[in-house]
């Protein structure tokens, strides 16, 4: 692809690179994003309140703890309960005397819509209750306080002659020859995007889509095996994914963290997601981190992710 027609190409997208980048690029990606064609999130609690639901009633009552999950997302969550999403809802059902239910639902637009806010035929009862991940003050859930905050990285595939970059800045001002022949991922959201743009780095990203609609690989797996192959040499990937990736070849990647500016913010907060009207279940769960805080990061660690200090902040009720 040429310069032009990639710049022409990525410039269409960045109008989305920062609103997808505030929802939390790969993984929030995958969630429902805000709209003009969508329903305020008022109207859409209006609309949940109206409908006699178990949000009425008290979470520590419920049998089942139930979670809107997908099926094949690591390092998330999985059918094989492998993902650290899977983990933690595991842990809280436990200490809740409760067993986890999932409902399995593609992380794709419409997400939201069609697990949280969505009821089972004709009835009254919502497929599921709690989201594990999305960002916090994600618009189209209500989120309890944060459970960890991450952070994008510059992950390099070792042994193809850049083992000697130690700060992301360092590609700007590479030999016009060596940047050249460099390989790095872009998509077509996120702030990774936008750095390259701002760096003068376009005509050496290749483009990829976050949202393929592949059902045998999820973004980690294919970046995973496009760096395997070679057909790339280097990614600005969302630290749980790059997490992934370093846990599956271990001393085949180098990671370096991506630093927010005033103008370009890579690290986030994540939360869990109920539905606006159900502020018992959120309760419920913002006690649950409070009190496992520690075993939680412990989870996240053993996956890898890279985690930063939760900033202090006050939720929204």
């Amino acid at each position: 692809m040429s310069f032009a027609k990639k710049t022409q190409t990525l410039l269409s997208v960045l109008a989305l690179s920062s609103l997808a980048a505030c929802q939390t690029a790969e993984k929030a990606n995958t969630l429902e994003q805000p709209a003009v064609t969508e329903v305020s999130k008022d109207a859409e609690a209006a609309k949940i309140i109206k409908k006699p639901s178990t949000t009425n009633k008290n979470p520590r009552d419920e049998k089942k703890f139930r979670v809107c999950a997908d099926p094949l997302n690591p390092p998330y969550s999985s059918k094989k309960l492998d993902g650290f999403e899977n983990k933690i809802a595991s842990l809280f059902a436990k200490q809740l005397g409760q067993e986890v239910e999932y409902y399995w639902f593609p992380q794709r637009i419409g997400f939201v819509r069609n697990t949280l806010k969505s009821t089972i035929g004709d009835t009254q009862k919502f497929k599921c209750d709690v989201i594990m991940g999305v960002p916090s003050g994600f618009d189209f859930t209500a989120t309890t306080k944060p459970y960890y905050r991450s952070s994008y990285v510059l992950l390099i595939a070792k042994g193809r002659s850049w083992d000697n970059i130690t700060i992301p800045e360092q590609l700007r001002s590479l030999p016009l020859a060596k940047q050249a022949s460099l390989k790095i991922a872009m998509f077509d959201r996120g702030p990774g995007t936008a750095w390259l743009q701002k760096s003068g780095l376009l005509e050496q990203g290749v483009p990829y889509q976050t949202m393929t609609g592949d059902s045998d690989n999820n973004t980690a797996m294919m970046i995973d095996k496009e760096l395997q192959a070679g057909n790339i040499d280097m990614v600005i990937l969302w630290g749980p994914m790059a997490g992934y990736l370093m846990t599956q070849h271990p001393d085949a990647y180098k990671l370096i963290p991506m630093k927010s500016s005033l103008n370009m913010k890579f690290d986030y907060s994540m939360s869990m997601g109920v539905r606006y009207p159900d502020k018992q279940r959120k309760a419920v769960l913002n006690d649950l981190i409070t009190k496992n805080q520690q075993a939680i990061n412990k989870i996240l660690e053993s996956y890898h992710v890279p985690l930063l200090p939760i900033p202090e902040k006050k939720q929204r009720i």
